[in-house]
């Protein structure tokens, strides 16, 4: 048991006698009794760090497309995400006559006309549906549908046939955090199909080239 003693009284210089002080004892038993109550309390009570995942899709094996019909998606939906250095994103379409990518166009992940409001517009041109996923989120909020019928009407709306498809490559160069931020974006754009391919040497020399217009 922990306590504090104090000094009993003396004789004061000249012979006069000082008062005598009470001795003064503090039992702090109690206060370690609190303390683990306290720890007990915020044990039980304080909720741990769930992890976090990121949803992925992946691809439908059961269903075979002809050469002909790869041919027609990757020419009319496609757009092609190529990971460069500092942070930098350029990004091409397929010519649907020709074959050979378009021009590359430069951006970033922040700016105002960076990837994010390219992704939108150009998913938004081809999936009529998008902006379904709102009318469903406020109805799910507000209790009319539950989470699970939610998730259905978005995979759906995901799904569409004619929705935009985002080919993502990365340079050597570029950091794995870009990559987490490219397929946040799919996400934030509901982007339901994506692929994660290899670079190719062509590619490589399309980013170095318009990266170093930057320069």
């Amino acid at each position: 048991m922990a306590e504090i003693e104090g000094g009993g009284g003396g004789k004061h210089k000249g012979g006069k006698k000082r008062g005598k002080k009470l001795s003064t004892r503090v039992d702090f038993t109690p206060m370690v009794d609190l303390g683990f109550l306290l720890i007990t309390f915020f044990m039980l009570t304080t909720s741990m760090n769930k992890p976090q995942t990121m949803e992925i899709n992946m691809p439908d094996k059961k269903k075979d497309l002809t050469e002909e019909e790869k041919t027609v998606v990757k020419a009319s939906q496609a757009i092609t995400v190529l990971l460069g250095s500092n942070d930098k994103v350029i990004y091409y379409f397929i010519d649907p006559k020709t074959g050979d990518p378009e021009t590359p166009v430069l951006t970033d992940f922040d700016s105002r006309k960076g990837i994010r409001q390219t992704l939108l517009e150009e998913n938004r041109k081809r999936n009529k549906n998008l902006d379904s996923i709102a009318i469903y989120k406020k109805q799910m909020e507000d209790g009319k549908i539950d989470k699970p019928t939610y998730k259905a009407h978005v995979g759906s709306i995901k799904a569409d046939k004619d929705a935009l498809i985002v080919v993502i490559k990365a340079m050597d160069e570029s950091r794995y955090k870009n990559l987490v931020d490219i397929l946040d974006e799919m996400l934030i754009c509901n982007i339901g199909r994506y692929a994660v391919v290899d670079i190719t040497d062509k590619e490589k020399e399309m980013v170095m080239a318009a990266q170093s217009t930057t320069k």
